[in-house]
């Protein structure tokens, strides 16, 4: 079979090998593929591989031979699902590959937020502390863990990994889930969204972007905030109102916000998030460890030889 990957580089950057892959069909693998390179780059596939590379109604129907794409990722918004089910095409995600990275990330900016690692490493360089009158050297606040309460919105895999690491912490956990109080262990309160924002310490985001997500972190909920509360976000950026989250940073309305995602990515240089007050934002990649990488190439080849058998699995357009 004819396997096209369109744009590898993120999964595979050179640390990877593509020879599994090799191993199921003659295989041509892209880096980055732009808009108007997929329907030429495409031309005879049988399989196609994609990551963020859009796949459009107009690309499925203009690809007689296509019969599967994998997504190379938990999200598959990059694919019209609706004209693959017309074309009897199957659609493949990679599920649940990155969620004890993602959740590492998670506390990695709570972490810094709290104990200021990034701030107080930079200032030893630039000889504070070598100019410090006492044996130690702190100029903002450090925030100790234990028995603050970290609200998260969503409760899957990662959200759940979030909470185990949170309660090792000493924390309190709450969450908003569609989860029942009966599924959820006695250590997870479950609480209604603006109850979470008013009262925690930490919000953290984990829910998919849906139309009823999306700008749900806005200005009204940022003001129901403590002004020492964090916001950390690695699900989607757009559940966020970015202009909102800068206001509120900037007049002192929360405290910090931790951020792996952004609204648009690679981000525009005017987006106000890059220059707010206490906003730590790292270029998504939570979900880019080694071994998530591994994991996520694992599972794609496991899912193109169910699919080579008859036997599809993690299809999302059934």
């Amino acid at each position: 079979m004819k396997i096209i990957v369109l744009d590898g580089y993120t999964l595979n950057p050179g640390d990877l090998s593509w020879e599994g892959l090799k191993e199921l069909g003659e295989c041509t693998i892209y880096d980055r593929t732009t808009p108007e390179q997929v329907l030429e780059r495409s031309a005879h596939a049988e399989i196609l591989l994609t990551n963020k590379t859009v796949i459009t109604a107009e690309h499925i129907n203009a690809l007689p031979e296509l019969k599967y794409i994998g997504v190379l990722a938990t999200g598959y918004n990059v694919v019209d699902i609706e004209a693959a089910k017309e074309r009897g095409v199957i659609v493949t995600n990679i599920p649940a590959y990155s969620t004890t990275s993602v959740a590492q990330m998670v506390f990695a900016h709570i972490l810094n937020i709290s104990s200021q690692v990034q701030h107080h490493s930079e200032e030893v360089r630039k000889g504070k502390w070598t100019n410090s009158k006492d044996f130690c050297f702190a100029d903002t606040p450090l925030i100790e863990l234990l028995g603050k309460k970290i609200g998260l919105i969503g409760l899957g895999a990662t959200g759940y990994t979030t909470a185990r690491i949170a309660l090792g912490f000493g924390m309190k956990v709450w969450a908003h889930t569609s989860k029942s109080r009966l599924q959820l262990p006695p250590e997870i309160k479950k609480m209604e969204l603006d109850q979470i924002f008013k009262e925690c310490d930490i919000v953290s985001l984990h829910c998919p972007l849906t139309e009823a997500t999306r700008g749900m972190v806005n200005a009204e909920r940022l003001a129901m905030m403590k002004p020492t509360s964090i916001l950390i976000n690695t699900s989607r950026g757009p559940i966020i109102d970015e202009q909102a989250l800068a206001d509120a940073l900037n007049k002192e309305q929360i405290y910090a916000a931790g951020l792996d995602v952004l609204s648009s990515e690679p981000p525009h240089a005017d987006n106000p998030l890059l220059t707010a007050r206490n906003c730590y934002i790292t270029p998504h990649i939570a979900w880019a460890t080694l071994a998530a990488r591994q994991r996520l190439m694992s599972i794609m080849i496991e899912n193109i030889r169910a699919f080579q058998t008859g036997k599809p699995e993690n299809n999302v357009a059934k």
